[in-house]
């Protein structure tokens, strides 16, 4: 591959994995370098937080594809670190001293856990969430009884909080905000989702911020609070979200602001190196603003479309931003951009499920976000994500009205 100039990704995760795929797929019969730090073939973040933890998904059952699938495509998995690249020479230095020089190149580096900037962070038993290795480390701390303190109530400690309580564990959640998943959802969701955990029996904390971590004579974790309080734990996970890992983009003087920022074909200020995935600062189809996203959707549709480009095509990235999170038998959902909205209204589907949608100034629908146990949720709030996906004009009296089915509301609809 020395001599060769191949389609070169950098970061062997869940996008750079689909999109090394997909160049395959795309007529790229040339030479494929997925270089990436870790030495899994990739794979997929979602059930690191859930079924790894709780034992009901194992590390293979992760994978993106088939083992052999990459083999058979010729695509050449690459354990090493990129310590370089460099633009104008078209190449990317490895750790171990090997340049390889690409057609194109694709920085699909992800992010890194933010780390809880507080005395005893780096303790024996503070772990992080981010990678098939950190669920594997935390998994084997969940047993029965064991005390868990999760540092952050956004959608990771939730999925996590969880996973720990569907093993026994003892668990209690810390947020610095007054309510659980922040600006993410509006607070009738986020109450919803506090109830059903402490329903679970996990003990919710907010307004504690966490000020110091320390062992304590018996070997246990003593979490201690500014007001002043302690906590006792086997374990304390940080899940406080991720830092974009863009210094290789800083470093070669591509434009950053955090997070690499591209351009709607999801090309970076540098022509022929692309970025995508977590570390992605795109215009959003929505609003025309710069944002990031860290979602299985975002990671799965961005690397098909930088594949693509890659190659030529020239493809607009338009996708609405979509996430979901499982915990226990609910599940949330976010469509659309909520921050865009100026005000909400509420489709409540009985005791257990709610669809709130977003509307902006001008009275367009910008988003919906949703949490549900009842049947017929999901089904419910697919239709809710097409309605602001086709940019359909509807009156916030009838989206809020359960007698009217949102499927007649999409555009080009004859009736429910």
């Amino acid at each position: 591959m020395a001599n060769e100039r191949v389609m070169a990704i950098v970061g062997a995760g869940h996008v750079g994995g689909r999109a090394a795929q997909t160049l395959r797929e795309a007529g790229w019969r040339g030479g494929i370098a997925l270089i990436g730090a870790e030495p899994h073939l990739p794979y997929e973040r979602p059930p690191l937080s859930k079924g790894v933890l709780t034992g009901e998904r194992s590390a293979a059952q992760c994978g993106l594809r088939a083992a052999g699938d990459w083999q058979a495509d010729g695509i050449a998995h690459i354990v090493a670190t990129v310590v370089r690249i460099d633009p104008r020479a078209r190449d990317v230095l490895l750790s171990d001293g090997r340049a390889i020089g690409y057609e194109a190149l694709l920085l699909a580096t992800g992010g890194r856990a933010r780390r809880v900037a507080i005395p005893g962070a780096e303790l024996d038993g503070v772990l992080a969430l981010r990678t098939l290795d950190d669920a594997a480390a935390l998994a084997a701390r969940l047993v029965p009884d064991a005390r868990i303190v999760l540092i952050g109530g956004g959608f990771i400690g939730l999925e996590v909080a969880a996973s720990a309580r569907l093993r026994g564990c003892r668990v209690t959640v810390l947020d610095a905000a007054p309510r659980l998943l922040g600006r993410a959802v509006p607070a009738s969701i986020a109450a919803r989702v506090h109830a059903l955990h402490a329903h679970h029996g996990v003990q919710i904390r907010v307004n504690r911020m966490p000020v110091a971590i320390a062992r304590a004579a018996d070997g246990a974790l003593a979490v201690t609070l500014a007001d002043g309080g302690t906590l006792v734990a086997d374990t304390v996970v940080v899940g406080i979200g991720i830092e974009p890992a863009d210094e290789l983009a800083r470093d070669a003087g591509l434009a950053v602001d955090r997070g690499i920022v591209v351009n709607a074909r999801l090309e970076t200020s540098a022509p022929g190196i692309y970025a995508a995935g977590d570390v992605a600062v795109f215009p959003s189809g929505l609003s025309g603003r710069p944002i990031r996203q860290e979602t299985w959707h975002g990671a799965e549709t961005q690397a098909r479309v930088a594949a693509r480009n890659m190659l030529g095509a020239g493809e607009p990235y338009g996708d609405l931003p979509w996430f979901w999170s499982d915990q226990y038998d609910g599940q949330l959902q976010v469509a659309g951009e909520p921050a865009l909205g100026e005000h909400a209204v509420a489709r409540t589907l009985g005791d257990d499920a709610e669809i709130q949608f977003h509307f902006d100034g001008g009275g367009r629908l910008v988003a919906a976000s949703g949490f549900g146990r009842a049947p017929g949720f999901a089904k419910e709030m697919k239709l809710a994500r097409m309605l602001v996906e086709r940019g359909a004009a509807v009156a916030p009296v009838d989206v809020a009205d359960t007698r009217v089915k949102l499927k007649a509301l999409l555009p080009g609809s004859t009736g429910g």
